[in-house]
């Protein structure tokens, strides 16, 4: 993990914040203990016009809380912004929402108790109406830098072109067990597993840091790729995508490799593309894996560009340490038949951050910026850590902070555990992106489910209140949202 953080909204400190009560609108309901976890869903008005408001606020009054009065679309035309919503222009469909269930997330929840781990699956990855309904996972293939300790699936510490010591044995003692916990409360979910290091013998420098794979090694390593995705069906966890480096340029972490667009594109059309269809994977192969910088546009452009790379290639992925979201969208332009994924972006220990500037800074570059620019997920970096942000390995990061904070059995709900709920809970796989416009101050981003309802996460990015509207098929909402506050809009 890069160890700096892009500039983010900062709240300034004393600000009222929460959701107005003006006619027609929403606000809190003055709960002077705020839930910690989803609220057992209060039961809905009649009514077609109903709408459901879930808040979090920065000054942490309201966390994804469910207001107890709902709205309906009986509002009055006036001068406010109005954000429009048209379910007839329709854009990307979505695989889900989540985080990375790193080994170290796996190992702390492998240490509680076995009835406070069932609970805690329950509401991060069932899709009733008290759970959050986590429905994409991405996983590292062989350590990442926030496991215990380094290895890969081939450590045999001489070269073994054959893979005759392949063994998924490492992941086998709380990680692939935790894995199918998770499975059992929602078999549906999509898991996309990325390696951060080949084995040290395929390396340039023989070391799980830094090094690019040496091509006399290029039809081992896909041969690797195919024994694990093999390896892992056959514990019962189907892997839906792979992509080939996390991080491809920055050879810095512990562990990590190097490999340029070209060299993937090398890779993809005459290993990892011909082995998987050898072999009669359906995995999706997704190029990058990294930020969207000058650098990284440059490595998809290489990638996507090659024809024969390209027919094995179900698009890119990125992170978001460089560059700006908005970039998503030109690799869209210059590939439209190519899926976008968003798969990496960390939220720093406490100290030089806060709740507030970190929920309006994800919410509008993640929950709503990533999928306005086509991407089809979007996940956190990471699920879950011990109160001292581990583990991790030597050199690994020392400050991710992980949606939820484990102690024993005490579950500390972090501000990505906020920031995912307001999409993972009600736009489901399979929904579909539609057509909103952005007023000043208010980003926003609509969708509608497979199940017929039409759902609008919004952000108030200023400091004051916002008075808004909502519009749908030619009615009105007449609501506000105090400075800093995102609120999800459910009919």
């Amino acid at each position: 993990m890069p160890r700096s953080f892009p500039t983010r909204f900062s709240y300034p400190a004393g600000l009222l914040l929460g959701l107005s009560l003006l006619l027609g609108s929403c606000k809190k309901d003055n709960p002077d203990t705020p839930p910690v976890t989803p609220p057992v869903t209060p039961p809905t008005t009649s009514g077609a016009s109903q709408v459901a408001v879930w808040l979090t606020t920065p000054d942490k009054t309201a966390l994804f809380y469910r207001q107890r009065t709902g709205l309906s679309f009986n509002g009055v035309a006036n001068a406010d912004p109005t954000i429009a919503v048209d379910t007839t222009q329709t854009f990307q469909t979505m695989d889900g929402f989540g985080y990375t269930l790193t080994g170290g997330s796996a190992y702390v929840m492998s240490q509680m108790a076995a009835s406070n781990r069932a609970a805690l699956i329950k509401e991060l990855f069932a899709t009733d109406s008290t759970s959050l309904g986590i429905s994409y996972l991405r996983v590292s293939i062989g350590a990442s830098d926030l496991s215990s300790q380094v290895y890969t699936y081939d450590d045999s510490g001489t070269p073994d072109p054959t893979l005759a010591q392949f063994s998924l044995a490492p992941d086998q003692a709380y990680f692939i067990p935790v894995l199918k916990e998770i499975l059992a409360v929602n078999p549906a979910i999509k898991i996309l597993g990325s390696p951060w290091t080949a084995p040290s013998w395929m390396k340039s420098n023989n070391s799980p840091v830094g090094g690019s794979l040496q091509p006399q090694y290029y039809a081992a390593y896909a041969q690797y790729f195919v024994k694990y995705i093999q390896g892992m069906q056959a514990q019962g966890i189907p892997i839906d995508a792979v992509t080939l480096q996390n991080e491809p340029l920055y050879g810095g972490n512990n562990p990590s490799m190097v490999m340029t667009g070209a060299e993937q594109a090398a890779f993809i059309k005459n290993n990892v593309g011909p082995a998987f269809r050898t072999a009669g994977l359906s995995t999706k192969i997704i190029a990058y894996d990294h930020n969207p910088d000058a650098d990284g546009l440059a490595f998809v452009n290489t990638v996507l560009s090659d024809p024969a790379a390209s027919a094995f290639t179900d698009g890119s992925a990125f992170h978001l340490y460089g560059g700006t979201i908005g970039a998503l969208n030109g690799v869209h332009t210059s590939f439209p038949t190519k899926n976008i994924y968003f798969t990496e972006q960390w939220t720093q220990a406490p100290g030089t951050t806060s709740f507030a500037g970190d929920l309006a800074y994800h919410v509008n570059n993640l929950e709503i910026g990533a999928p306005r620019n086509w991407s089809r997920n979007v996940l956190e970096w990471n699920l879950a850590n011990d109160q001292n942000y581990g583990p991790h390995t030597p050199g690994g990061c020392t400050q991710c902070l992980g949606a939820v904070t484990i102690s024993g059995n005490t579950v500390t709900r972090n501000v990505a555990y906020y920031t995912v709920a307001h999409s993972s809970k009600f736009v489901r796989p399979g929904s579909v992106r539609v057509a909103t416009n952005l007023p000043a101050n208010l980003p926003n981003v609509a969708y509608k489910t497979p199940n017929g309802k039409r759902v609008l996460v919004v952000l108030n990015t200023s400091n004051t209140l916002q008075p808004f509207n909502i519009q749908y098929k030619g009615k009105l909402i007449n609501t506000s949202l105090y400075g800093g506050s995102v609120a999800t809009f459910v009919w």
